[in-house]
């Protein structure tokens, strides 16, 4: 279902995930990312959310930032997605977490679904992301700088 994601958000060269990366991400020995599925009444999954753990240095606790939400085509209004969010919200109250986060593509029309359901469009940050050749080069400079360490 993440490649269906990857062309549903018009991008399916971009998504790379094999099987095994995804069962070790989820399964291995210091899993770092967390899943839930949906199923339907005939136990066939039709969504799922993949989440990991991030932290509010503000707030000083844990919250979820869900990096992926995907429900099919077909089961689309059945409820399925609510509740995958839902669930993600009982496990943020349960563990005293602060917050559920999450990125939308711009012109995904979930956009009313999330707004009725209370979530508030945060477009006062701007998200940042350093990849390929740019990542490569301050990596780089992490290995050649002097380094000082005050205790």
């Amino acid at each position: 279902m993440v490649h269906e994601l990857a062309a549903y958000e018009r991008a399916p060269d971009q998504c790379h995930l094999t099987d095994e990366q995804l069962s070790t991400a989820l399964f291995g020995p210091a899993p770092a990312l967390f899943g839930h599925v949906a199923v339907d009444a005939q136990d066939e999954p039709i969504g799922f959310a993949l989440w990991f753990l991030n932290f509010s240095t503000w707030a000083g606790v844990h919250g979820i930032y869900l990096e992926d939400l995907y429900v099919r085509p077909a089961a689309r209004g059945s409820g399925a997605g609510r509740l995958l969010l839902a669930t993600l919200a009982s496990i943020c109250v349960e563990r005293g977490y602060r917050r559920l986060e999450w990125w939308m593509i711009n012109w995904n029309p979930a956009a009313g679904f999330y707004a009725a359901i209370g979530a508030e469009k945060m477009d006062e940050w701007v998200p940042y992301r350093l990849s390929g050749e740019a990542l490569r080069g301050l990596a780089a400079q992490a290995v050649t700088a002097p380094t000082r360490t005050t205790v």
